[in-house]
């Protein structure tokens, strides 16, 4: 190792050289390997939202169904409640209040008025 310089300070130095050395070594490489990737075609925003499947619209907070055949029968329900099904019309929390405070029926299964606080 008689190559090297016995002091500190030009040691350090010269290691400092080598570590840049040795990054630019590595990224010519990078650059030589890249063309030899195959290139990815990036989707359209579009085309990606389309390969992702059908959006659905986010569940509401609460809901009123008009449900039943002859005399429908009308209920509140929480946005996630099963038994409120597809003909759950969303609506605002304060809206639920005022149907049950009109003596709209409450869902047997959600329980609505246990968490508006029915008057």
């Amino acid at each position: 190792m008689g190559d090297l310089p016995p002091d500190l300070e030009r040691l350090r130095t010269l290691e400092t050289w080598l570590v840049l050395s040795l990054d630019r070594v590595r990224e010519q490489i990078a650059a030589v390997e890249r063309p030899a990737q195959p290139r990815r075609v990036p989707q359209p925003p579009a085309a990606a939202a389309r390969s992702a499947g059908p959006r659905r619209a986010p569940t509401p907070d609460w809901g009123i169904s008009s449900v039943g055949i002859g005399a429908p029968v009308v209920q509140v329900h929480r946005g996630d409640c099963f038994a409120g099904g597809k003909a759950l019309r969303p609506v605002s929390a304060e809206r639920a209040r005022a149907e049950l405070a009109d003596g709209v029926q409450a869902c047997g299964v959600c329980r609505p008025d246990n968490v508006l606080n029915k008057p």
